[in-house]
């Protein structure tokens, strides 16, 4: 089983972005944009105290018709976040995920402090290769006792 601790040395750029809480939504979009990313990690006086998402955004912003500059990122955030630490398990984030129906976690390490995002993707990359890793070991196996 592959820990979040793999997953996140995996990843090819492990930055967190983050956003204050009282930062606009429009801001928030912009950052989302400008990092090709899909989650900001809202954190207030170094806690975890959100995330928002696109997800947030488009529930908000374009169906409610909100005004993006005067909107606070702390109206619209997922809030209290569901946190993971960097040694559970790639299907145990899956599992959660899938129950909460959430597509990032962030990661808290054991003094507290943000060390990472885990996002639906990430799991989905770490369970193909091992799912491919088996089968190469099957066909190895396989091979073996026709031989």
């Amino acid at each position: 089983m592959t820990s979040v601790t793999d997953i996140l040395r995996a990843k090819p750029d492990p930055t967190v972005y983050t956003i204050g809480p009282a930062a606009a939504v429009f801001d928030a979009v912009g950052l989302m944009v400008a990092r090709n990313i899909g989650a900001l990690v809202v954190v207030e006086q170094d806690q975890v105290v959100g995330i928002v998402t696109e997800r947030e955004v488009a529930r908000q912003v374009i169906v409610d018709a909100v005004p993006a500059r005067q909107l606070a990122v702390r109206a619209i955030m997922q809030a209290p976040v569901m946190i993971v630490s960097p040694q559970r398990t790639s299907e145990e984030c899956m599992a959660l995920m899938t129950e909460h129906r959430l597509r990032h976690l962030p990661v808290i390490d054991d003094g507290g402090r943000l060390c990472g995002l885990v996002s639906i993707g990430d799991l989905v990359k770490d369970i193909i290769s091992e799912q491919k890793f088996i089968i190469e070991q099957l066909e190895r196996y396989i091979a073996g006792q026709r031989a």
